[in-house]
């Protein structure tokens, strides 16, 4: 199962409260960047093109519970930069896991297997390690050569100390439908993560690569090509059915931005992880000052090309949860 039972229903009852209330805007996932730093200069993103003095700040544990606590998420993303760079991300973890927030801890594997340690497996705590292809191809999106072989064997001990670990893979316009089949059968059956994150390649401002994103009509043939035959069902894939349709151009959604908003030392970043149009103090400023209806693909310009989860995720999500049919495919087939 790709999704524990557990977490499935905890999301199920804390989206089913929103509708009751009638909440306009709500998070159901935030994206926490305790730091911007980074150990890899990957040429597809642009976090590391922050200003020096910005790359030396980081967010204090408390930082972390604030935000989480004032925004009221059930679950939480660690990115960065690598998290695994910061001092007390142990802390923060561990702080969260007691207030049985569902954490995912992201990172490049590079220190991971130094910092296995200082981590406790728990239901409510997930590595998720960022894999974008089989070893050539991983190596060159992250600029280094040795990566991919020491995060498989970093989830692999981490998967015999206990922990639960996921993948996050994004796809750029020089991958093929078999190089993507590929890297989700290895990660399916070979290495045997317990889940599997996929996303096309955004045009992301200040990533040093402006030449391999995907655009929508290119990202809707690569995985309708990925998918065909029925693909898609064998794959522990941690995606809502319909966010999968609308990879592969069955149906179309708006962009709800505010149901993944990025908190990091800037403070809330206004509208999304990948782009930022300034900042809010707090969660609910984020919400009551940021115009919603301007962003997604066919309103903004920069959003033209855009299919992230980020963005598109949650708007398949809480279309599972209002259709009952929906509802029934998303649980049989996780």
């Amino acid at each position: 199962m790709s999704v524990p039972i557990r977490q499935q229903l905890r999301i199920a009852t804390y989206l089913l409260r929103q509708r009751l209330k009638g909440s306009e805007h709500y998070p159901l996932i935030v994206e926490i960047e305790p730091l911007f730093a980074c150990n890899l200069s990957c040429p597809g993103c642009g976090k590391i093109q922050q200003p020096t003095e910005v790359l030396r700040r980081r967010l204090s544990v408390q930082d972390v519970l604030t935000a989480v606590e004032g925004s009221g998420t059930p679950m939480v993303s660690i990115a960065g930069g690598e998290p695994l760079l910061h001092p007390e991300i142990d802390g923060m973890v561990k702080g969260l896991v007691r207030r049985r927030t569902y954490v995912y801890l992201c990172t490049n594997a590079v220190l991971m297997r130094r910092r296995l340690n200082r981590f406790t497996p728990s239901r409510y705590f997930s590595w998720t390690v960022h894999i974008d292809g089989l070893l050539e191809r991983h190596d060159a999106a992250v600029a280094r050569s040795g990566v991919f072989d020491e995060a498989v064997v970093a989830i692999r001990e981490a998967k015999a100390r206990g922990f639960r670990v996921t993948t996050n893979s994004t796809f750029f316009n020089t991958d093929s439908p078999s190089t993507v089949r590929e890297v989700l059968d290895y990660l399916n059956d070979e290495v045997g993560v317990d889940a599997m994150m996929i996303s096309p390649a955004y045009a992301y401002t200040k990533a040093p690569d402006q030449e391999h994103f995907l655009g929508v009509e290119d990202t809707h043939r690569l995985f309708a090509e990925v998918f065909a035959n029925g693909r898609r069902k064998r794959w522990r894939l941690n995606h809502s059915p319909l966010f999968l349709d609308f990879l592969e151009g069955k149906v179309d959604f708006g962009c709800t931005a505010w149901a993944i908003p990025s908190y990091s030392v800037l403070g809330w970043q206004r509208p999304c992880y990948l782009m930022a149009d300034g900042y809010a103090a707090t969660y609910q400023e984020l919400t009551a000052t940021t115009d919603w209806g301007s962003y997604g693909r066919g309103k903004d310009p920069r959003c033209v090309n855009c299919m992230a989860h980020c963005g598109y995720e949650p708007t398949a999500v809480v279309a599972t949860m209002r259709s009952f049919r929906q509802s029934l495919r998303a649980v049989l087939s996780s």
